[in-house]
């Protein structure tokens, strides 16, 4: 079945049953593979991608959902003001250690960000909170939105 997406800004037409996860749409049928799939449960947040600009897993989102919306993903943060803001914190806080929760966690804070430009710790924590980082770094990734936001924290 065609179903018509718009991704980071561009239509595309993919070929695809509509229960079909978005995230394989976007990882098989797009070959933009940024976003990870992590427990396929929307539990870890390692498939977070923007769906009209609300972060979603796109783990269980089936594609069908997101006909016609605008899907933004890790890809499209490189040239997004909000994005570049992360990215850069993100790498002068040292936050990855194996950098494959990354990708959900970057689109999680993006999102936060665009609701909240000046959040508190409070609002991270609950931003963030459905994010797993088996490292364990999330100190840095608070202090990485507190610089992204232009402020110091708790």
């Amino acid at each position: 079945m065609s179903t018509s997406l718009k991704i980071n800004g561009k239509a595309v037409t993919v070929q695809a049953e509509p229960d079909t996860p978005l995230l394989w749409v976007i990882r098989d049928e797009i070959g933009m593979t940024g976003t990870k799939f992590g427990c396929g449960a929307q539990l870890c947040g390692a498939c977070t991608v923007h769906l009209d600009g609300a972060p979603i897993r796109s783990c269980s989102t089936p594609v069908s959902a997101a006909a016609g919306k605008n899907v933004t993903t890790i890809e499209a943060m490189a040239g997004d003001d909000i994005g570049k803001r992360v990215q850069a914190a993100w790498i002068a806080h040292d936050v990855p250690q194996c950098g494959y929760c990354q990708s959900g966690q970057i689109m999680s804070a993006v999102a936060l960000l665009r609701d909240k430009p000046k959040p508190s710790d409070a609002d991270i924590d609950q931003a963030m909170s459905g994010n797993i980082c088996r490292c364990g770094t999330y100190n840095r990734i608070r202090a990485a939105i507190h610089t992204a936001a232009g402020t110091k924290g708790a």
